[in-house]
């Protein structure tokens, strides 16, 4: 049996908690460092009780330390993830290659899309070093995911939902150089979500001011299925800085379509235990997004840029106007309520936003001056009343079990089962004392057993081979929460992280490394020697020598987001540059491999 994994962002504990109560076969977190998100550490302390929360539902945690490594930091990423071993942790997701040559527990390694897992022979690498997983570039279509499961034995993980990075994951420098905060060391300024103007060689302007690489979102929720049939297991939500909103949202609404696509299949079976009630419907519209894309994962183009703004606009609910008195109207179908958060883009082409204070029919009295100069569209970014809920319980999930009472020599015996196999068993010595009203007494005792609100299982089935005995009631409490205890410890001992071997299968695969290979130690020189490299070149973190350099390499092209494909267009062959206040980029089109390139000059 195939387990199908749905993998949830957790910024700390708490969110984490939030994500295994919704349904999350496994979250990924960070560490207190050496994370591609600096803002999203996590004490160990911290990390140690996450584990013990997730295994309690048969849940998974993973660790980010995924971020490039200087020859200094290598014995303290050493030590991290030594600690990260003994709190329990089922894996670690890791970008630097140095790691492979530290000496470190037997855990498992995930080998992370900042590793620029895009292509089979790359993915198949990542195996032969003894990854267990690859996390897999989010450029990639259905196809090409075919071939790598084609090729390769490896577990594949692969986004599905949140905020896009306009560049091949692991393959982007700009923010190093512009800043010196490097997105290889989890500190990228988001440059591709400011303002660029389009100029070509002569100065022209060809577009003023606009976020010309700031990508919508990923939504790949309806691709679910054909995703899982071309090798993919681990379905993945970006978002390891969102809030508890969003996680009770996203992982409420993916839980709900990948049991919908599990369905009657025998091949596959999610990896969690329980079952997740939920007491609201999910609406990805309604969290934070800048509208939605699939990205490719149909092999095709399609429009995918924000040129306006790289915020949330939220769901579109209809039209706005203003009336001679300046009055806003609202045409549309939508209810708005009081602290709706609501915005359109106004005549500079700016987003503009504003807080709702009341509502009169189609008239809406906003919390500050708003003025249009037209009708305009009308986005809701903040839904107050779904928010309302979400501030609310909305999800409960329960392991079923079964239990069997029965009498002994000394008194009365527990056993309980659960839907996994585990089992607990505890004795309680007492006196049987016969009931003078049987039916009342085991009703009494049934009930007593059957209280488990506040634990994580809910009673599937009760067989009392013991009946007739009055037992008093706080005795019966007792002896459940003894058993529910000893039953938690068993499922946590089921469910602990397993220790792995890493076989590693040299190969002769490179002549050369060259900077895209994001070698800044020797560690991770010497891994690549062991693979028949000869000439090496570091990393542009080390040299932070950009002249001439991709600093970006995009699967997006402005040029077909402009109407301007090379491929329909031959002859309108002017270069383009990127540019700001401060920087130019020169643009370069790679037809043949179907990219952009965002060069230093």
């Amino acid at each position: 049996m195939n387990r199908v994994e749905l993998l949830i962002p957790a910024k700390n504990l708490e969110t984490g908690k939030i994500a295994i109560d919704h349904g999350a076969d496994a979250l990924y977190m960070g560490a207190s460092g050496f994370g591609a998100r600096q803002a999203a550490g996590n004490s160990i302390a911290d990390v140690e009780q996450m584990v013990r929360y997730a295994h309690l539902y048969g849940s998974k945690v993973y660790v980010t330390v995924n971020t490039l490594l200087f020859d200094d930091e290598l014995e303290s990423v050493r030590t991290l993830i030594r600690q990260l071993y003994e709190a329990g942790v089922d894996a670690l997701i890791i970008q630097d290659l140095g790691i492979l040559k530290l000496d470190i527990p037997p855990i498992r390694l995930h080998a992370s899309t900042q590793c620029h897992n895009a292509s089979w022979n790359r993915v198949r690498f990542m195996e032969q070093l003894g990854f267990k997983r690859a996390v897999l570039a989010r450029e990639l279509d259905l196809e090409t995911i075919r071939n790598i499961r084609s090729h390769t034995q490896i577990e594949l993980e692969a986004f599905v939902h949140g905020a896009l990075c306009v560049s091949y994951s692991g393959q982007c420098y700009m923010s190093q150089m512009v800043t010196g905060r490097s997105g290889n060391r989890g500190a990228c300024a988001q440059l591709c979500r400011t303002r660029f103007s389009l100029k070509d060689k002569a100065g022209h302007t060809l577009l003023y001011d606009k976020h010309l690489l700031s990508l919508h979102d990923m939504n790949r929720s309806d691709y679910l299925k054909a995703m899982l049939n071309a090798g993919v297991t681990s379905f993945k939500v970006e978002g390891r800085l969102k809030d508890t909103s969003y996680v009770k949202n996203i992982t409420a609404f993916y839980r709900q379509r990948i049991d919908d696509v599990l369905q009657g299949r025998s091949d596959y079976a999610k990896m969690g235990s329980g079952q997740t009630r939920f007491f609201f419907v999910p609406d990805p519209q309604k969290t934070f997004n800048r509208g939605f894309t699939a990205y490719f994962i149909e092999g095709k183009r399609e429009p995918m840029a924000s040129f306006d703004t790289p915020k949330a606009m939220g769901e579109f609910i209809g039209r706005m106007r203003q009336d001679v008195r300046g009055c806003l109207l609202y045409q549309g179908t939508e209810s708005i309520a009081k602290q709706d958060g609501l915005c359109f883009i106004n005549a500079k082409g700016e987003l503009e936003g504003f807080l709702v204070n009341t509502v009169d029919g189609a008239r809406i009295v906003p919390n500050r001056p708003v003025t249009l100069s037209g009708p305009v569209d009308l986005y809701r970014n903040v839904d107050s009343t779904f928010e309302k809920v979400l501030a609310g319980k909305t999800a409960e999930r329960k392991i079923s079990v079964d239990m069997l009472l029965r009498e002994t020599d000394r008194g009365f015996q527990l056993y309980l089962k659960d839907e996994d196999g585990c089992e607990a068993t505890v004795d309680m010595e007492a006196e049987k004392v016969l009931a003078q009203k049987p039916e009342m007494a085991d009703q009494q005792i049934r009930t007593a057993l059957s209280k488990l609100g506040n634990t994580p299982f809910r009673l599937r089935n009760l067989v009392m081979n013991a009946t007739g005995y009055f037992v008093q009631s706080s005795l019966m409490n007792r002896f459940r929460t003894e058993g529910v205890e000893k039953l938690i410890e068993a499922r946590l001992e089921h469910f602990k992280a397993v220790d792995v071997e890493r076989h590693y299968v040299l190969e002769d695969c490179f002549e050369e490394a060259d900077y895209k290979r994001n070698i800044v130690n020797l560690l991770h020189e010497e891994v690549y020697k062991d693979y028949g490299a000869t000439r090496f070149e570091y990393g542009l973190d080390k040299t932070l020598d950009f002249k001439g350099k991709e600093l970006m390499v995009c699967k997006y092209c402005l040029r077909y987001e402009l109407g301007q494909c090379l491929k329909q267009h031959p002859d309108n062959k002017a270069t383009w540059y990127l540019q700001n206040e401060q920087h130019r980029f020169r643009l370069e089109f790679d037809c043949g491999r179907c990219v952009m390139k965002v060069m230093a000059e």
